[in-house]
């Protein structure tokens, strides 16, 4: 179902796991065209400061382009879905013993892409992306594609589809065993988690997060497991940004 309310105001007792495209910052035709502004390290900075730290963001992309795309700021972070994670530590861990696995795939696939105009690939090292938002008449090409190589693979990997994008990745792992292993960190224990995404790949996300009478927020149109609904990632942030400053 597709929720209507919009959720409550924030609150300090919240550990907040926010989505990054699509949520914070407006989808790009292309993953590189994405910056961040000034306003937005601003008001994520000014989140972990008044939660105590309880903030992460869980993207689909890799941690090194969170951490280009964020510097200076020092915050948790789950990439590639959860695959791979920077600590409250600042340590980096990833969920991937062999990613060699996908080597075959990875050059298959740069040659499916060199003789399709408006398609693009993410090499994510851990898995792998193919984009066609510039060519959305190759969609079901694409998704027979990454098929293909999902069944030549194995059971073990597994394809992944959002929006206008199709993943081939480990299986086993994605955004909501991602949120479930960051609230085991001490700087996350004892909040009610609360998490924001705008794709279907937020879905798992979402459904741990009610499974522990957490916020769950949709942003855009969609069937979801959220129970809450914000319109527009310009809404979301207009959202945060009415999170109080405690009393000093």
């Amino acid at each position: 179902m597709m929720p209507e309310t919009p959720p409550p105001l924030p609150r300090h007792d919240w550990a907040l796991f926010l989505d990054f495209d699509g949520t914070l910052v407006p989808l790009a035709d292309h993953p590189r065209d994405t910056s961040v502004s000034e306003a937005l390290r601003h008001l994520v900075a000014r989140l972990a400061h008044e939660l105590d730290g309880a903030v992460a963001i869980i993207s689909g992309r890799p941690v090194a382009d969170l951490e280009a795309l964020l510097a200076p700021l020092d915050l948790p972070l789950a990439g590639v879905h959860g695959l791979e994670w920077r600590d409250t530590s600042g340590g980096y861990h990833s969920a991937v013993a062999h990613p060699e696995r996908l080597a075959a795939c990875r050059d298959a696939l740069a040659d499916f892409v060199a003789g399709h105009d408006g398609l693009h690939y993410e090499d994510k090292h851990v898995a792998l992306a193919l984009h066609y938002r510039g060519a959305p008449e190759l969609a079901d090409e694409c998704r027979h594609f990454m098929a293909e190589w999902q069944q030549a693979l194995g059971d073990d990997v597994e394809t992944v589809a959002g929006k206008c994008v199709i993943e081939l990745r480990p299986a086993g792992v994605h955004k909501g065993t991602a949120v479930a292993r960051m609230l085991d960190d001490p700087a996350f224990q004892g909040r009610r988690p609360v998490f924001v995404g705008d794709d279907v790949t937020d879905e798992d996300a979402f459904r741990e997060v009610n499974a522990r009478g957490g916020l769950s927020v949709r942003v855009g149109d969609g069937e979801t497991a959220a129970t809450y609904y914000l319109e527009s990632v310009k809404k979301v942030l207009t959202w945060l940004e009415r999170l109080p400053s405690r009393p000093t």
